[in-house]
């Protein structure tokens, strides 16, 4: 598939879409790096952008755990000095909670744009009435929106959801109005149910649907098996969408930013690297880890990562075990040192990567169907857990 996206972009002149904007900020490529947990750390933030422009954002944070300082929570949203704009991802049930915690990063600085999750689908969230739950109860949802639009007080607010809870609860394109009649200035959509969780295949069309459904002058942008720069680009040409969020597609696969970046703007692909320039990636990687969290902590990190850098290359099952348990930047040098850096990149590593797992019932608050209408905010808890 890249090799013929790299002849047919060849031939082709001029961008494929303009710039993206996000209330006053403007990126050449339109592309959004996903938030997800334990992987959009500030290390893993500044190795992508090296790679290609985007809008990069941040693990995500409950509201509640901004408004309560939780260390943890701070410890979250570090951000490097050149790093902008700071992109923050918030989750939260509670109205008066999100605004207090946007109207926080107002005023002390902590971000210049908000993204707010209505997509996690897994049920630590959901049985809260958080994620993929929440669009439902459309007037807590709209009061949910308001309140962080009023809080960062002219800070672009965007929304990412997903279709539905399930194929007999679809909320997305009225969560997408009301979305942008709240003051979010863009809107994405991961084109699976929460039921789907990761299985399956994204349903393009929803995209489509929710772009001839937003007024025109709202960005839309298109989440759900973006693998390499081909389905980036079929995903614009079916939806019409105004830009991409990737999320499990660059795992493993920083350079995925530097394929898009080129692919939007209408230049040939670079070439598919080697097993060379892979091993290079990721120890960069590493080196970024180990300056963000310390050595012991960065290096034990890069270990989930390894896996995903060295799908399908000939990389021997003692190698990988040893990687797998790598303890230090020199012992993963030694071990680099002994592959193949001429070992051309494989065909079958293009694919989906990640987790996927199977679809399941939605796991909600007790009555959480009842009454669409019912704007009361749950009575549980906030949590953090991974964006969907």
């Amino acid at each position: 598939m890249q090799d013929v996206l790299r002849d047919e972009r060849t031939q082709t002149r001029g961008r494929v879409l303009p710039p993206l904007r996000i209330g006053p900020y403007e990126v050449a490529t339109p592309v959004v790096l996903a938030p997800m947990a334990g992987i959009t750390n500030p290390g893993f933030r500044r190795l992508c952008r090296e790679q290609g422009a985007g809008f990069y954002v941040c693990e995500m944070i409950t509201s509640r755990g901004l408004v309560e300082r939780n260390p943890l929570t701070f410890r979250m949203i570090a951000f490097d000095g050149d790093e902008h704009p700071r992109s923050m991802q918030l989750y939260g049930v509670d109205p008066d909670a999100m605004f207090t915690a946007a109207r926080m990063i107002a005023e002390q600085d902590l971000a210049d744009h908000v993204d707010m999750n209505f997509g996690c689908p897994v049920p630590k969230v959901t049985r809260k009435g958080g994620g993929a739950a929440l669009p439902f109860k459309r007037k807590l949802f709209e009061r949910i929106v308001r309140a962080a639009v009023d809080g960062a007080d002219g800070r672009p607010v965007t929304v990412k959801m997903r279709i539905g809870i399930d194929d007999d609860h679809h909320t997305y394109l009225e969560a997408g109005r009301i979305a942008a009649d709240q003051g979010a200035v863009a809107v994405a959509l991961h084109a699976r149910t929460a039921a789907q969780r990761y299985s399956g295949t994204a349903d393009w069309s929803a995209i489509a649907r929710l772009r001839e459904h937003v007024p025109s002058n709202i960005p839309v942008l298109g989440n759900g098996d973006i693998f390499c720069a081909a389905d980036a680009l079929d995903m614009v040409a079916r939806t019409g969408c105004d830009g991409v969020v990737v999320g499990r597609g660059c795992l493993g696969r920083p350079w995925l930013f530097g394929d898009l970046e080129a692919a939007f703007a209408g230049r040939p692909l670079p070439d598919a690297p080697s097993l060379g320039r892979v091993t290079t990636t990721l120890r960069r990687h590493a080196e970024l880890l180990c300056e963000h969290m310390g050595p012991d902590k960065g290096i034990r990190d890069v270990r989930k990562h390894i896996a995903w850098y060295l799908k399908g290359f000939p990389v021997g099952p003692d190698v990988r075990r040893r990687l797998g348990m790598v303890s230090s930047l020199d012992e993963l040098d030694e071990l680099l040192s002994t592959l193949d850096p001429d070992e051309p990149f494989p065909a079958e590593a293009d694919g989906p990567r990640g987790r996927q797992g199977s679809p399941g019932r939605v796991v909600l608050p007790e009555h959480w169907l009842d009454d669409a209408d019912d704007p009361s905010v749950p009575f549980a808890a906030e949590v953090e857990h991974s964006g969907g």
